[in-house]
């Protein structure tokens, strides 16, 4: 489960156009920008943390207008881009290129739009260089319109680190005003592969059919076996997980999982203490041998639910404002049904909270741009064979979580 995203601490601010600004750590300015057309204009703004980035980027071609528009620049360093949103973007070498969609490649004379990346890296060069629009190097002169300029899409800047996220604007696609239909599924456990209320369980420590585990690092956080706090009968696992870069702590089933086949169906009761942070966190982990044993993770970002792939640090839903809109946060402090659904030969996947499907985390087939769009940059075929219940923590955040009633089978069992 290695760790390819963690958390932002202090926010880099970059402007490309006559200055830059530096970072908190005293970085290099970029100045003397090579020439370029009039009033054309790109301003770069990351928000970077150890390993780690996003940068919203605002494009303004000046004094044209333009029907579609594509942005390039340079690294300096290693930094690759992993994500992006209101573009399609790609990067060969140490250069990035951004292509305008269908919705937003008009731009008005003096007007702007706005898009977003999100990526990793080992050694920062930086700020990047050698910004283009549509081939002309941008250098921010120009004349100032009097009036502010109109922008074709409302902004979407991710959420800053230390605060709450703005008010997001609203999606694209807006989500559905009414939850999906759903097919109330049978009770109890019948047919399951796992059913497991911790009642066996005799002293603190998980045994038996759970072993604890620290995947890639462990630090302070611990799972025991609680005769205090239960969703059925008088044992659940206790979750502590602390904050702190690499925080890793998991009960891991050592049922024979096998004849689930490719579908898998999940049930499970949680409880929990703390909202979940701005910062990524993993709650529920999955070994998937068809992508090296990495792990499918759910958990949070952005303070709520969401996939990702530990292999590639895709996100379900994609972390955009009007992508993370679409799913929800876990409730805290009562017990909350978190149901899944993984079907490797299709490479679909579903969830629902207490009974109700949540559009943004779902992976259907088909790319939707704000939900599924990052996941299907690959074919995602999964084959899963373990199930670990726990906490990950990759920066700020720390959270006191129970997991009671687990039940894993090839047909959806319910709450």
């Amino acid at each position: 489960m290695t760790m390819l995203r963690a958390r932002p601490t202090p926010l880099l601010a970059v402007v490309v156009a006559l200055t830059a600004t530096v970072s908190a750590t005293g970085a290099a300015l970029l100045t003397s920008p090579a020439a370029a057309a009039a009033g054309c204009r790109v301003d770069y703004t990351p928000n970077q943390w150890p390993g780690g980035f996003t940068a919203a980027v605002r494009v303004s071609p000046g004094t044209t207008a333009v029907s579609s528009w594509t942005v390039t620049w340079t690294y300096a360093g290693d930094e690759r881009v992993t994500n992006g949103w209101n573009a399609t973007v790609s990067q060969t070498g140490a250069t990035v290129t951004a292509r305008s969609l269908s919705y937003n490649g008009s731009i008005p004379a003096g007007g702007s739009t706005e898009f977003g990346v999100q990526g990793t890296f080992g050694a920062s060069g930086g700020a990047p260089t050698g910004f283009s629009v549509n081939g002309v190097a941008c250098d921010g002169t120009g004349p100032t319109p009097t009036t502010p300029p109109p922008v074709t899409t409302p902004p979407t800047t991710p959420p800053p680190s230390t605060t709450a996220p703005p008010t997001t604007p609203p999606p694209t696609t807006p989500p559905p005003t009414t939850p999906p239909p759903t097919t109330p599924p049978p009770a109890g456990c019948a047919g399951a592969v796992l059913c497991d209320g911790f009642e066996n369980q005799a002293g603190a420590t998980p045994s038996g059919d759970w072993a604890v585990v620290s995947p890639d690092c462990s630090g302070t956080g611990t799972a025991t076996i609680d005769p205090t706090t239960a969703h059925s009968g008088s044992r659940s696992v206790r979750i502590n997980g602390t904050a702190g870069y690499c925080n890793h702590v998991f009960v891991r089933s050592t049922r024979n999982l096998s004849g689930l086949g490719s579908v898998r169906y999940g049930r499970i009761w949680v409880r929990h203490t703390t909202a979940q942070p701005t910062e990524h966190t993993t709650m529920v982990a999955m070994a998937d041998a068809a992508d090296g044993n990495r792990d499918l993770r759910l958990g949070g970002q952005n303070g709520a639910l969401q996939w990702n792939r530990a292999s590639d640090d895709a996100t379900l839903p994609e972390q955009s404002p009007a992508g993370v809109a679409q799913s929800l946060p876990l409730p805290t402090n009562r017990w909350v049904c978190v149901e899944f659904m993984v079907d490797g030969s299709a490479g679909q996947l579903r969830t629902w909270v207490d009974g109700t499907a949540v559009a943004g985390l779902a992976a259907d087939g088909t790319p939707t741009h704000d939900i599924d769009g990052q996941w299907y940059n690959r074919t995602w075929r999964p084959q899963l064979t373990d199930l670990k219940l726990g906490w990950e923590s990759y920066g700020g955040g720390a959270d006191t979580l129970w997991y009671d009633d687990v039940a894993l089978g090839s047909t959806r069992i319910g709450c």
